[in-house]
């Protein structure tokens, strides 16, 4: 279990990396800098939380907090992937260059991010309660 909370803090790490785009105004619908610094960070958050849960358990509010902004996010880009799923135009998550003009790629991102994020929390939670407590000696 270690080598993997290892492997997805690193792959979280890299998510993170990626947010730093996220505030160009040419690519990105609505480009906020205090959405990606949040999203940078939350990343970030559940990057090292996986490294914590390989000495210790989570202290329980982190989850529901974690959970809640998944949520939000979802929230927020879910009219974004409803539009690409079941709009006029064509599903797209590959195109090449993303525009401010058709936010919708980007907000399909957005989404399935948010729901992997949603993912890696529910299975720290579930790590977390699995972890035996173990007294001082």
């Amino acid at each position: 279990m270690k080598i993997l909370n290892y492997a997805l803090a690193i792959l979280f790490v890299i998510f993170a990396s990626f947010q730093y785009n996220d505030v160009d105004p040419g690519v990105y619908h609505n480009p906020s800098s205090l959405d990606a610094a949040l999203w940078l960070a939350f990343y970030l958050i559940i990057g090292v939380a996986f490294v914590v849960l390989n000495f210790r358990r989570l202290p329980r509010w982190f989850f529901p907090l974690a959970i809640i902004a998944c949520f939000i996010e979802m929230g927020m880009s879910g009219p974004g992937l409803w539009q690409n799923l079941f709009g006029e135009d064509e599903f797209n998550m590959t195109q090449v260059s993303m525009s401010a003009e058709d936010p919708r790629v980007e907000l399909t991102r957005e989404f399935f991010g948010a729901l992997i994020a949603l993912a890696a929390v529910l299975f720290q939670l579930w790590q977390n309660r699995s972890k035996k407590i173990t007294s001082p000696s």
